[in-house]
């Protein structure tokens, strides 16, 4: 199984998520979610920015690394079909992330261009509609775990969007890259 690690990042340290987090340590992110929609609201935003897309190898591994902060996430190993779907965001150093392929299809378009020398094409966000909520200030950081299965760690000022017809389907985005991809509808 190949492991591929997304490290466009120059002198950032890498930080692991811990090992030992039990189940009884996980947030319930859906939970948290609603808590925070009803004592500080949420908005409406999605995704706009083009992308660089190429097909993930069956068994492949995406680390998402954020520039300055280190590791966000780990993909579950990819499946015939899934997509390797790199965000055009320099200040976040690119990251890159794993879409299983059914999802891919509804939150994506193209390619919008020939693919480069090394597989890489443009596509265009389908502009898929999210609840976002901002994690609060005065709220610690907190681990949960992603949909796709890995623990993922959130901290105050960070973005969780959610899709309104599956709140599973909650996910973190850091606030540099939310900034830098999405669009804020309301």
């Amino acid at each position: 199984m190949a492991v591929r690690v997304a490290m466009f990042v120059f002198g950032a340290t890498c930080l692991a998520l811990p090992q030992t987090t039990s189940a009884q340590e996980l947030t319930d992110v859906v939970a948290f979610f609603a808590k925070v929609r009803a004592t500080h609201g949420s908005g409406t935003a999605r995704k706009t920015k083009p992308v660089d897309v190429r097909p993930a190898q069956p068994g492949e591994i995406v680390v998402s690394i954020i520039k300055g902060e280190g590791k966000e996430t780990q993909s579950p190993p990819a499946k015939s079909g899934d997509m390797v779907v790199r965000n055009r965001c320099p200040q976040t150093g690119n990251e890159e992330i794993l879409v299983p392929a059914a999802s891919f299809k509804r939150r994506y378009e193209g390619p919008i261009g020939s693919a480069s020398a090394d597989g890489w094409a443009a596509y265009r966000p389908r502009g898929v509609e999210m609840s976002y909520i901002v994690i609060p200030g005065d709220q610690a950081e907190f681990v949960f775990m992603a949909p796709w299965g890995e623990k993922m760690r959130a901290r105050p000022g960070d973005i969780l969007v959610q899709d309104p017809s599956d709140p599973s389907d909650t996910y973190r985005i850091a606030r540099i890259s939310f900034e830098c991809t999405y669009e804020v509808v309301d």
